[in-house]
């Protein structure tokens, strides 16, 4: 008790007997980094010849996930403390993975490359329209993708759940690249994910490549992948192979089978950690999101275009879980809130399913206009509910007229 509430102090309140006045909402205007990334170092994003490039994602008029996801600049509760200073990124969101309440967060509109963060919305797709046990044959042009690598052999057959242990656990282009070829080639898959970032609500989130090297239109923000993670860890599959340490990955033909260790370390380093994904490109610098849990509440973070120093970026989103552990026991009014284009999270309320990712969006969208959002099984409880009411009020209507007969038939003798 007393550990957490001298935590609690350590972020939002000063030393004692400190000259500090407690900050105040920051609420900069947001303008140069709302439509589009930073301008890129090389040639990676040049259109193919015949091609143009995609016009920047339209900027919704109301800051998604609400009024202060807006702002630019640390986006803290009222008083807090500043997060440590070796924090470097860009762009961060720190998130109650079960309220889906934004504890604190940097700049979270603000669009970046996302790097292999990307896969995490490939895997989303995967994990909705493909059987885990499926058989993929490794083509040529899977095996030879710009690595990072799990290592395919063209012509080797694995599953769909060992690819997505490449895809998650080694950041492997090569499994992504199978994995997009299996949901009906590279522009189907990229149509898919994407379809399935506006579905959820990830309105700064276009996918340029499966694999998360940059491409024409490549963006995201540290919202949307905050909101993209936490949608993914509601899904079994997906959270049980981020948070495996290690598998034996098979191999094929004259290659053996080999141990496959995930390459996020933190898994290994970091009390009560669940999970994550790493990624890194020229343009995008280093992306990183994981979740970790301690003393029942799972706290997730995401950050963007930070570099390795002073501390590697893994341990910078350590440093920056502490912080969010330490800011949640304080319980701070949330800065923010995960909110789902159609379904999904009410602001405090309980975290849900979400929409279908499998689902015709038209469809998808009819059905959700005409479901009642108070639910059949609602209705139901409040229907028995009031039942149980009316049939208390006659049960006891009925015994209080009986009482009363048999103290009349008991006094009236004694008048007479």
């Amino acid at each position: 008790m007393v550990s957490a509430i001298l935590a609690a102090t350590t972020v939002l309140a000063p030393a004692a007997g400190a000259q500090v006045t407690p900050r105040a909402p920051e609420k900069q205007s947001c303008t140069g980094d709302r439509a589009v990334p930073p301008p890129p170092v090389d040639t990676s994003e040049v259109p193919k010849p015949g091609q143009k490039a995609p016009e920047p994602l339209p900027v919704p008029a109301t800051p998604v996930g609400g009024d202060r996801m807006g702002e630019c600049g640390l986006v803290l509760p009222r008083g807090a403390a500043d997060p440590p200073a070796v924090i470097n990124s860009a762009s961060w969101v720190i998130q109650d993975l079960d309220t889906g309440a934004i504890l604190a967060a940097k700049d979270p509109h603000a669009r970046q490359r996302p790097a292999s963060l990307i896969k995490v919305l490939l895997a989303l797709v995967a994990v909705n329209e493909l059987d885990a046990n499926r058989v993929v044959t490794a083509s040529a042009e899977d095996a030879s993708q710009e690595c990072t690598c799990v290592g395919l052999v063209a012509g080797g057959q694995y599953t769909v759940e060992q690819l997505l242990q490449g895809l998650l656990m080694h950041s492997g282009n090569d499994a992504a690249h199978a994995l997009a070829t299996t949901l009906g080639g590279v522009p189907a898959a990229l149509e898919k994910m994407n379809s399935a970032a506006q579905r959820i609500g990830a309105m700064d989130t276009r996918a340029a490549t499966p694999s998360g090297l940059d491409g024409p239109g490549m963006s995201s923000s540290a919202y949307d992948m905050s909101l993209i993670f936490h949608y993914a860890m509601k899904q079994p599959t997906f959270a049980k192979t981020v948070g495996t340490k290690q598998v034996q990955f098979p191999g094929w033909g004259d290659k053996p089978s080999f141990p496959l260790y995930n390459d996020n370390k933190l898994l290994t380093i970091y009390e009560g950690f669940l999970g994550g994904k790493t990624g890194f490109t020229d343009d995008a610098r280093h992306t990183y999101l994981g979740a970790a849990q301690r003393q029942g509440k799972r706290l997730a973070v995401v950050t963007l275009r930070g570099e390795q120093k002073p501390m590697r970026v893994s341990d910078q989103a350590g440093k920056l879980l502490d912080y969010g552990f330490e800011l949640a026991a304080a319980k701070p009014q949330p800065v923010g809130q995960i909110t789902y284009r159609e379904g999904g999270l009410q602001p405090g309320g309980a975290a849900q399913a979400g929409p279908d990712l499998g689902e015709d969006p038209a469809k998808s969208a009819a059905a959700m206009s005409q479901e009642d959002p108070f639910g059949t099984t609602g209705w139901i409880i409040t229907l028995v509910v009031a039942l149980l009411i009316i049939a208390g009020f006659i049960v006891g209507h009925r015994r209080k007229r009986a009482a009363l007969l048999a103290e009349q038939t008991d006094v009236l003798p004694r008048i007479r």
